[in-house]
């Protein structure tokens, strides 16, 4: 019956304590959806913006670039306004490209065609960390402390009950 009852203790406390650090999966993103990576139309010169912009971008993730007669380049900041690409961080024309997401801050890619960027042919995100750390007054957050002591009273209250019955 010990057994049984460390058995039990130690289960309650993993599940208490999985419900402390939730996991984030990562996704790979298909950069403009089913449309892909091409040149936008006269009135979707904002497409790819616009798709961002319904996105969250989190270290992990990866992006997914399908297309054809073209390329991606990942360039700075100054190469992504001026559609510049002669000084690419990278370069990739093999018609289908994933690039990881693995620091936080902005990520700019153009197409190596420079009409093709000026067009609109360019995606600008910006790439967060899993977990947003906010400015905190105190080491302990009230909640996360709250939560804290809210799952230990729980395991407290199962443990004088598992006792109690044997």
């Amino acid at each position: 019956m010990a057994s049984f009852l460390s058995f039990y203790c130690v289960t309650l406390i993993i599940l208490a304590f999985t419900n402390l650090a939730p996991v984030m999966a990562a996704e790979e993103l298909e950069v403009g959806g089913a449309a892909g990576w091409r040149l936008p139309g006269a009135n979707e010169t904002e497409m790819y913006s616009q798709w961002a912009s319904t996105r969250r971008f989190l270290i992990g993730d990866s992006l997914s670039f399908e297309y054809k007669n073209d390329s991606v380049v990942v360039v700075d900041k100054w190469g992504y306004y001026h559609c510049n690409a002669s000084h690419p961080i990278s370069v990739y024309n093999t018609g289908n490209t994933i690039i990881n997401l693995e620091r936080p801050g902005p990520m700019y890619f153009v197409s190596g065609d420079h009409d093709h960027c000026k067009n609109g042919q360019r995606l600008l995100v910006e790439v967060n960390r899993v977990h947003q750390e906010s400015p905190a007054p105190s080491p302990f957050s009230t909640s996360a402390s709250s939560s804290i002591f809210s799952n230990l009273v729980f395991l407290y209250m199962i443990l004088i009950t598992a006792s109690s019955i044997l």
